[in-house]
């Protein structure tokens, strides 16, 4: 079988390539190997698929259905594969290979066209709540995790140099609320580093699970924020969009167990640097919403 990636994954991995990044040159023959090294039978590509790899579903030697996942080192593989073992199929797709060390991944087989998405959305929200809850635990003995201080390090930076007149106020903001947030960080826990609805599949073994974690150690309202702005498309479409959007910070703050103006706080840091760096890569629309969103904040 040709494993061609498809064509929204070389879109979404061009805008953050980096000169001398080979990896999609390399992927039909990485995904060859790896299939062949785990004696697998291929049924098909997941197509569209997602943004950060290629998906597979396959068969196991027994029979048993299951997922193969190759990400670029880019997106930390390792450090999923050392998320997913540490949490051991609780609130979390499970991990059937925690012993290789090839970059690709090899899953329970979940209803990948079933999210919680798909529910209505105050339902939508509840159980993705309830999955993310779960996966907050403490992180094991001499971890290698990212922090929360270091990733969001990073996007400050980029922040400062591509921010322009425009967006300045919000970037100060953002850039303020990050820095007032650190000072007086709560206790951590082992965070999915990038959750939202679509995040949460239909399983067998459990009725949610969480997949695609690029787990992050730091405090949980850092997690939860990225889960305030879920449909914001349909947020921005609603003459009380604004009205909603603080409802919804307060109502997941209290359900979880988080404290408001923190889940406020992290919530505006990760719109703003996600809409100028949709800006930065040439996704308008995408800038347009996550900029407005994050001055209703």
């Amino acid at each position: 079988m040709a494993f061609e990636p498809p064509q929204r994954l070389v879109t979404a991995l061009g805008e953050t390539a980096q000169d001398g990044d080979d990896w999609l040159e390399k992927l039909p023959e990485a995904a060859e190997q790896a299939v062949a090294l785990r004696e697998l039978t291929v049924e098909r590509m997941h197509v569209p698929g997602g943004r950060s790899g290629l998906v597979l579903l396959v068969r196991r030697a027994d029979g048993t259905p299951a997922v193969l996942k190759l990400v670029p080192p880019r997106s930390r593989p390792e450090s999923e594969r050392a998320a997913l073992a540490h949490w051991g199929g609780i609130g979390a797709v499970r991990l059937l290979d925690p012993d290789a060390s090839d970059g690709a991944v090899l899953l329970e087989r979940l209803h990948r066209d079933v999210s919680v998405r798909s529910l209505p959305e105050a339902k939508a929200l509840l159980e993705a709540a309830g999955t993310l809850r779960r996966l907050w635990v403490e992180p094991p003995a001499g971890h290698r995790f990212e922090t929360v201080a270091e990733r969001t390090g990073r996007q400050a930076e980029a922040l400062r140099a591509s921010s322009d007149a425009e967006v300045a106020p919000l970037v100060d903001a953002a850039l303020a609320a990050r820095d007032e947030l650190l000072a007086g960080a709560p206790e951590s826990r082992l965070l999915h580093g990038t959750f939202r609805q679509s995040k949460v599949l239909a399983g067998d073994r459990l009725p949610w699970l969480a997949v695609g974690p690029d787990p992050v150690v730091g405090e949980p309202a850092f997690d939860l924020a990225r889960l305030v702005r879920d449909r914001v498309e349909d947020l921005i479409a609603s003459p009380s969009g604004a009205s909603i959007t603080r409802r919804r910070v307060k109502k997941l703050a209290e359900s979880l167990e988080v404290e408001p103006e923190r889940l406020r706080g992290w919530t505006l840091f990760r719109a703003v640097e996600s809409g100028v760096r949709a800006r930065r890569v040439g996704r308008t629309q995408d800038a347009e919403l996550l900029l407005e969103f994050a001055g209703w904040l």
